[in-house]
């Protein structure tokens, strides 16, 4: 069986998921496994090789990847495409190369957003992961909130907006935050992660405000604006399994500017988010028993209430002063699958890697259990009708 790594796409995330593959592709080599890398280039192009597998390629300075010519001479046999996805070299002699199980590492857009998985859906292959809707409304800060609401389970209060909305009346839109909400808040592209043109905005400072809006909308179409959790723990638990799924322990981000941001999570002491930055991470949570409890379980009750499968991440804000717990975003991909909390949980990255690959064949076997096939006479009648007109005229 060939294991084929998505990564790359067109995601301000693409670096992240560069790194994400990486982790995967060696950790199934290290297992024995044979793994097809497919990265996909921030311009559309997707691309295949052997040293895709390599990270070396992606940080040398001197030639970019999507200028090597022969990883992108393939291109994908629509025609022995079905139940796996099969890619051709071009030229009469071009060998092919099949994929028989999809493992994506994108995160962001064009991805981890349900994309992909509505690819791998049409061609019937078996992938690692969230599905379709899943990956979607994960994805949606929003709709994932309105979920929360719908369902009694607390989150930040929040507006949230279009962009066709912000350019016929910004100023309605600033009004409803001032006077909705409670300050401070924090302003978010609702489609993208790593904490990218996120912004906390305090003291009712209006211009800094529209400032942060207008940041936003640079990278996405539709903006949520949520008051901020004051005296915050952030927590993370990760989510795993299909039917029955099983959450970890907590992790803890320390942190001093107004958020957990990008630099903190993939940069400062090696990054938090790949478990490196020692003094940023704290395992397990410093939460007393109940509390822990109560964020684990609510962790699987949303994992199974979106409908999550294979992995996910859910992230909670816990007012230490008040005690409140309020659910926070869903990261239907975590980054580097988050194998440092897992590890921290007793599961290694080897055993985590097995775990993903049984629970993508076990979500496939159980949906073509299904019929999606129904024979109908629809067309027949239609031709009947069609022969019955004309014999009549």
């Amino acid at each position: 069986m060939n294991i084929g790594v998505f990564f790359g796409s067109g995601s301000v995330e693409h670096d992240i998921s560069i790194i994400t593959a990486q982790l995967i592709i060696a950790g199934l080599k290290g297992l024995g496994r044979k793994v097809v890398p497919v990265y996909i280039t921030k311009q559309g192009k997707w691309m295949l090789g052997e040293d895709l597998g390599n990270l070396k390629l992606f940080t040398a300075p001197e030639k970019k990847v999507e200028d090597h010519k022969a990883y992108g001479e393939y291109f994908l046999d629509m025609e022995e495409s079905a139940g796996k996805m099969v890619f051709k070299k071009k030229g009469l002699l071009g060998k092919s190369i099949t994929v028989d199980l999809a493992f994506p590492a994108f995160h962001g857009t064009y991805g981890e957003d349900g994309t992909i998985q509505g690819l791998f859906e049409m061609f019937g292959l078996p992938y690692v992961g969230c599905g379709v809707a899943a990956s979607a409304i994960a994805m949606d800060k929003a709709l994932t909130k309105q979920i929360y609401e719908a369902n009694k389970i607390p989150t930040t209060k929040f507006i949230y907006f279009y962009q066709k909305d912000w350019e016929d009346d910004k100023s309605k839109i600033i009004d409803s935050i001032h006077q909705d909400l409670k300050w401070p808040v924090f302003i978010k592209p609702v489609h993208l992660g790593s904490s990218i043109a996120i912004a906390k905005v305090k003291g009712q400072n209006l211009k800094e405000l529209e400032h942060r809006i207008e940041v936003a909308l640079h990278f996405d179409n539709k903006v949520l604006v949520e008051e901020a959790v004051e005296d915050l723990m952030d927590v993370t638990c990760c989510v795993m399994g299909n039917d029955s799924p099983e959450a970890s322990l907590l992790q803890e981000s320390i942190f001093s500017a107004d958020l957990f941001d990008f630099e903190n999570k993939y940069l400062r002491s090696g990054g938090a988010q790949t478990g490196k930055a020692k003094d940023s991470v704290i395992i397990p949570a410093r939460l007393d028993e109940q509390t822990t409890k109560q964020i684990r379980e609510t962790a699987a009750k949303i994992y199974k209430l979106v409908e999550c499968s294979g992995i996910a991440r859910v992230d909670f804000l816990y007012n230490k002063q008040t005690k409140q717990i309020f659910a926070n975003e869903i990261n239907p991909l975590p980054g580097t699958l988050y194998h440092h909390l897992w590890k921290a949980s007793g599961i290694e990255l080897n055993s985590l890697l097995e775990k993903l690959i049984g629970f993508a064949k076990e979500k496939y076997d159980k949906k073509r259990e299904l019929d999606y096939v129904f024979q109908s006479s629809v067309l027949n009648n239609l031709q009947s009708a069609k022969l019955s007109s004309k014999n009549v005229g």
